[in-house]
């Protein structure tokens, strides 16, 4: 019987080519203009970690106290700083309160390559634990342990382009790298990496690409190698590097890995403890203010997902509203002129469920007809918006969040065959309605 319904919907839709033509038109740009916000917002708005981002912590420490309220200092109202100062930092690392954390902050540093120009690259300062805290895959090679970072060792994990491009002959696992005019033992490479968004560090770029090299928190700090990042000073610092860690500037961020709610608490009080032991001993001169984010909620917390990019969303959203009422009031026509179809097939023995069968089949093939051309719209339209970022390179993280999946191809074709159909409700209840005799006795 579907197939029936599904001859007479095609051989209707030709019949009348030209409002066909506009009905699929109008759902077809509504929907590529809904899909293509949709597809930014949802890779923008995802998870980037979804089996740990609930057992993923960072903590935040009120180190400036509530004077200081000025957006230029990254606190207004009851916002905390965003990230810890040295000391405070260093006072989780020394006390080991997570079975798995990890300091870290972003530098910049020159790589002198065996062969070739020297080039800049970006990387990180971190801990051992970054590596299975977050997942991180390995193409060849492994992070490094403990050892390495208790003796500040100079060692180095490679990203999966910085590997290819410093040693184009083979594996970089067990060469030598200079960075920064030091040279770094090539421990492991990995594979491409790139979370979005950056969800441990979205000060630096939520949606830049992946960390060109890792070397060890200590060594960073050991070797005065300064934040390329986020920095924030209440008070600028003057006489050195130690006077800069003894400073209150908030330049690194702390991840912990906290798998059971009591660890959470736990944490959660030796924040407390700590930040009362500094007022205790006159660093701080107002009430403890901490706070513990897990992934999703710091997502939010920093806004990494632009009020601009949901309001485009929203009017996207409009726009395909407004195509289906135009879709609605062409079905409205195309169903009145065909009173005499339906009057007759009802005359026949037709009863009014086969009519709204019928009439919904047609509705279903013009939603998926117009989620084809709504696919294409959508291709198109994040073609543009690939060109009007700037970007080229179509292994990178950024094309990855502005492609379409095979995800979206689903949700495309199901919310164009959905938003038709439902717009079709009322034409094609009119429709059942007919009443055979009085349409045969006014033709």
């Amino acid at each position: 019987m579907l197939q029936y319904y599904f001859e007479l919907a095609l051989h209707s839709l030709r019949r009348n080519v030209v409002l066909t033509a506009l009905m699929i038109g109008a759902v077809g740009v509504g929907i590529g203009a809904s899909m293509t916000a949709l597809t930014a917002l949802r890779s923008m708005s995802a998870d980037p970690i979804p089996d740990k981002s609930s057992r993923l912590f960072t903590p935040q420490l009120d180190a400036w106290g509530p004077q200081s309220t000025r957006p230029n200092q990254g606190a207004s109202g009851d916002r905390l700083p965003v990230g810890l100062t040295y000391r405070d930092a260093q006072a989780l690392m020394q006390a080991h309160p997570a079975p798995r954390q990890a300091a870290m902050y972003s530098i910049g540093m020159d790589v002198r390559p065996a062969q070739g120009r020297p080039f800049q690259a970006s990387g990180r300062a971190t801990s051992a634990d970054f590596f299975p805290m977050f997942e991180v895959p390995f193409a060849s090679g492994a992070p490094w342990g403990q050892k390495e970072d208790d003796g500040r060792e100079s060692v180095v994990v490679l990203g999966a382009k910085l590997a290819a491009r410093a040693f184009p002959q083979g594996n970089a696992v067990g060469r030598t790298l200079n960075l920064g005019g030091r040279d770094y033992r090539v421990l492991g490479v990995l594979k491409p990496w790139a979370p979005l968004p950056r969800f441990y560090d979205p000060t630096y770029g939520a949606y830049s690409e992946g960390e060109d090299f890792l070397i060890p928190y200590s060594t960073a700090i050991a070797r005065q190698i300064t934040a390329s990042g986020y920095e924030n000073c209440r008070d600028v610092p003057t006489g050195g590097w130690e006077a800069h860690l003894n400073s209150s500037c908030v330049w690194i961020l702390f991840w912990a890995e906290l798998p059971t709610a009591g660890q959470v608490r736990n944490f959660r009080a030796w924040l407390l403890n700590y930040a009362a032991e500094q007022r205790q001993l006159g660093r701080f001169h107002w009430p403890p203010r901490v706070d513990l984010h897990d992934v999703v909620d710091w997502l939010v917390y920093n806004q990494v997902v632009p009020g601009a990019v949901r309001a485009i969303s929203l009017v996207a959203d409009s726009f395909l509203v407004v195509c289906l009422l135009n879709a609605v009031g062409v079905m409205l026509a195309r169903f009145a002129s065909r009173g005499k179809e339906f009057g007759l097939r009802r005359a026949l023995g037709a009863s009014r469920r086969n009519v709204f069968l019928q009439c919904i089949t047609e509705s279903a093939a013009i939603g998926v007809l117009g989620g084809m051309l709504g696919l294409a719209l959508t291709a198109i339209g994040l073609m543009g918006l690939r060109a009007l970022l700037g970007v080229t390179d179509p292994t990178s993280a950024v094309h990855r969040l502005v492609s379409l999946d095979s995800g979206m191809v689903v949700i495309t074709l199901a919310v164009a065959v959905a938003a038709t159909v439902c717009a079709a409700l009322y034409p094609i209840l009119r429709a059942s309605r007919v009443q055979p005799a009085w349409q045969l006795k006014v033709q």
